[in-house]
């Protein structure tokens, strides 16, 4: 490459392109081109699902209308929202739990191959059980209070944050380690510096996933032995055929997981601007 070549700044390499900050409106536009997809099948799925109701193709005590289901909603907010305050509590407690335990685990296990070697079998043992089939357990042992709904939490997302952050600290580039240890730098500073960030747009995969997961986690733990939470909504809802309070709890359900997975997107922005996949200016190649 010539001299010239060299020192041209990108916009001004052969095969390069400079994009420029996007406006405000540019960004607008994007997002919208990214979301009306989604939105028109949310659309299409309310569409059919009046048609059904509204044609009587199925019986009303099977699938409500929406009509009936937003009676429900707005007709008893205080009582859906009182149990939907506990189950987001749950759920955000067994997260964070699950967060803080499986970071620690993850970080033991890549600075000990026989820690890995001796807890990555039984974590996968511990995944693979389902834990629907030992929620009663739980109850059993710690009684219908809180407790076993935040452990069935913690259990079903702490797979994903373990996973996702071993491999994010596994993923390091090995001359960035060797520099690192050239430069004189402590093991604290290395994983400070280094590994810790590194390992970041990995671990918010895992987060992303384990937040979603946390909600059934929490619901399933509902199932088995509560009186308060969406779980308990739904349940005693099927157990006397109130179709429109199900359906109400359902979307409910679904509500806070899609609300928690955006928070987690939220933060991942913020937090990795310098990401690949968050940048939006940057060079691009024409070739």
């Amino acid at each position: 490459m010539s001299q010239s070549a060299i020192k041209a700044p990108p916009a001004q390499v052969a095969g390069v392109d400079r994009r420029n900050s996007p406006s405000a409106g540019e960004r607008t536009s994007r997002l919208l081109k990214q979301s009306w997809r989604p939105a028109a099948l949310l659309l299409a799925c309310f569409a059919a699902w009046w048609v059904i109701a509204a044609a009587e193709l199925v019986e009303p005590y099977l699938v409500p209308s929406p009509g009936a289901t937003l009676d429900v909603l707005t007709g008893k907010a205080d009582y859906i929202w009182q149990h939907t305050w506990v189950t987001t509590y749950e759920t955000l407690l067994g997260f964070l739990i699950a967060v803080v335990v499986g970071v620690f685990a993850a970080v033991v296990m890549v600075y000990s191959a026989t820690v890995e070697k001796t807890l990555y079998p039984i974590l996968l043992f511990a995944q693979v059980v389902p834990k629907i089939a030992i929620a009663p357990l739980f109850v059993v042992w710690l009684g219908f209070g809180i407790a076993p709904k935040i452990l069935i939490a913690v259990l079903i997302a702490f797979f994903p944050v373990v996973i996702s952050m071993v491999t994010g600290l596994k993923a390091v580039d090995p001359e960035m380690l060797q520099l690192s240890s050239t430069m004189g730098a402590s093991p604290w500073q290395t994983f400070a510096k280094i590994r810790m960030p590194a390992s970041l747009p990995h671990l918010f995969s895992g987060l992303k996933v384990a937040v979603t997961l946390a909600v059934t986690g929490a619901v399933v733990g509902e199932f088995v032995g509560a009186n308060e939470g969406l779980g308990y909504v739904i349940l005693q809802a099927n157990g006397n055929l109130d179709t429109p309070m199900l359906f109400a709890g359902l979307l409910v359900m679904s509500l806070i997981g899609v609300v928690l997975f955006v928070l987690v997107e939220i933060a991942e922005k913020l937090l990795l601007p310098w990401h690949a996949s968050r940048r939006e200016t940057g060079v691009t190649t024409t070739y």
